[in-house]
């Protein structure tokens, strides 16, 4: 797929129209370095870029807040879009030279509730399939991971994280086996099992967290051994209590007080377990929620934005989606959480039934307490209590580590199939690298005289991509050429092997390149290249080579902003 046109409108009133095409694109910003007075920090080129990002599912905040300083806003943009119905229309198309081939129509705009437009193709979207829709309609892939927004991150470089990374294009949370599922994707290698292991791998770590915690206090052979003698002092304590001798008219007495004492020491040690299990539920939930809390504001705004994506019709403000959030959390966390009701139901009733157990136990000793054997037995009975309390909690942790232990090895076993599954693929990974080294090595040669190689490494959590080079550390200018040199390679790459992707390459930042490769990029490379190479640049950062006329897009300037504000 290619970028056709992006439209910006308030209503029906068309504020500005790009088209794009084949080859080269150039946003120019018209505004003269050598004017200490003026700067191209804020014409609005980079915005497009992120436009078309806002279109493939981002929350569109960084059009309008400093992405360093979160709390840093354009109060007159943030305003103009999301006060007004400013509409954003992106059209996308299979094949630039081919009239008839297949386009994409999508809209958005800032507003919510009633007034929210989230549209493919006009027909209105959910938040929860908008993204799955756009998948299955530019990739014809039905998958839930890689998500497009993941995909679309190599194709859109605006962020810092895309600018200075060459294939890890995610943010700095991401997890191994998400990134397995978007370099699969690349490689059109595509299990669908991608989202189902990222989902055992989180109830592995959260079991693994929960044994952890259990063996934090006391290991499982210090609970063995610690039950064995338990039972043997409560053994000892029962045969004392049963040796002693009462007359008759003492021993009716002590016979209930007995019971009522065993029934105590029954419910207290029931009582001990439920409040060790709801203890042990109760700290995991915190543990999982403390690793929640971490999120920043703007990254729960990210979430709203993904949330639009997969909800498009949700009509709420931040703050319910916030809400939102919240309930995601408790359904996330419900797994370790549903047995709360239940014990805190047992917890009443048994706490109830000692009262009254408590009470019948004051009246018996009161009748007893003239006896010389009522202070030995309530030693016993203590200690009873003491040893089955302690027994309790003992066997609640073993019982919970045996069932964690259980849940680990079946999620190991199925995540052992799933890495098979994976691995037997192993020699067509490799040779799609290969195929795809041809193209990178290529290209980064005629770029610096030296061959960048990507590498396949498979770790414990699943494979990941890597790039070599023989200089070492790149310097910023550098880095960004070898970006550059991936990206193009890996259009070449697809289309080579029949592998659907994008055709656009938007980069942010290209004049940190040397002019000599900013050269060979644009001139040589990119006309060689089935593609779209998108750049924002300052015109008197352009090379004297390349003509601003013949490739340019749109102008921007101080006085002629994108919003034109």
């Amino acid at each position: 797929m290619f970028l056709k046109e992006l439209l910006i409108h308030e209503e029906e009133t068309l504020i500005r129209r790009i088209e794009f095409k084949k080859g080269l694109n150039l946003i120019i910003d018209e505004t003269q370095s050598k004017d200490t007075k003026e700067s191209g920090n804020n014409v609005g080129k980079t915005t497009v870029l992120r436009l078309v990002n806002f279109c493939f599912g981002s929350d569109g905040s960084n059009i309008y807040k400093d992405p360093e300083f979160k709390n840093k806003t354009n109060v007159e943009v943030e305003k103009f879009l999301t006060e007004r119905n400013i509409i954003i229309t992106l059209i996308l198309k299979e094949n630039l030279d081919r009239e008839a081939s297949k386009e994409i129509k999508i809209r958005r705009n800032f507003l919510s509730r009633s007034k929210k437009i989230l549209e493919i193709n006009g027909q209105k979207q959910t938040a929860k399939g908008y993204l799955q829709t756009l998948k299955q309609e530019i990739f014809i892939s039905g998958h839930e991971k890689p998500t497009i927004k993941q995909i679309v991150a190599k194709n859109i470089r605006d962020e810092k994280n895309r600018l200075v990374n060459t294939v890890n294009v995610l943010n700095q949370y991401t997890k191994i086996e998400e990134y397995e599922a978007l370099y699969l994707f690349w490689l059109g290698v595509e299990p669908n099992s991608n989202a189902r292991k990222q989902e055992l791998l989180k109830d592995h770590t959260q079991e693994t967290n929960m044994l952890s915690r259990i063996e934090k206090s006391v290991s499982v052979a210090q609970i063995d051994q610690a039950l064995l003698v338990i039972n043997r002092n409560i053994s000892v304590l029962n045969e004392k209590k049963s040796k002693l001798n009462v007359n008759e008219n003492y021993e009716q007495d002590l016979d209930s007080l007995n019971k009522t004492k065993q029934r105590m020491n029954e419910i207290s040690t029931l009582v001990s377990s439920l409040e060790m299990r709801k203890n042990l539920i109760n700290e995991s939930k915190r543990e999982l929620e403390k690793e929640i809390s971490h999120i920043s504001a703007d990254e729960v705004r990210e979430l709203y934005s993904e949330a639009q994506k997969l909800i498009p019709e949700i009509q709420k403000s931040f703050e319910e989606t916030i809400q939102f959030h919240n309930k995601m959390i408790e359904n996330k966390l419900e797994f370790i959480t549903k047995e709360i009701p239940a014990i805190e139901s047992q917890l009443t009733e048994s706490s109830s039934e000692l009262t009254d157990l408590i009470s019948q136990e004051t009246e018996l000793t009161e009748k007893l307490k003239n006896s010389d054997l009522l202070e030995d037995l309530q030693k016993i009975v203590s200690e009873l209590s003491t040893s089955h309390e302690r027994k309790g909690e003992l066997e609640e942790k073993k019982r919970l580590w045996v069932q964690s232990s259980s849940r680990i090895k079946k999620i190991e076993i199925e995540l052992e199939g799933i890495n098979k599954g994976i691995y037997s693929k192993d020699d067509l990974i490799t040779s799609r690298v290969a195929e795809l080294n041809k193209h990178f090595s290529e290209i980064s040669s005629k770029l610096y005289g030296e061959q960048f190689i990507v590498s396949p490494e498979k770790h414990e959590k699943g494979y990941q991509l890597s790039i070599s080079s023989l200089s070492g550390n790149l310097g910023t200018g550098k880095k960004k050429g070898q970006i550059a040199a991936f990206d193009l390679a890996y259009i070449r790459f697809a289309d080579e092997q029949g592998i659907k992707c994008l055709h656009f390459i938007m980069q942010d930042q290209i004049e940190n390149v040397h002019e000599n490769q900013i050269n060979n990029i644009l001139l040589d490379v990119v006309n060689k290249t089935n593609c779209q190479y998108i750049v924002p640049i300052l015109r008197d950062k352009l090379p004297k080579a390349i003509s601003a006329e013949t490739y340019n897009v749109t102008n921007l300037s101080q006085s002629d902003k994108l919003f034109r504000l």
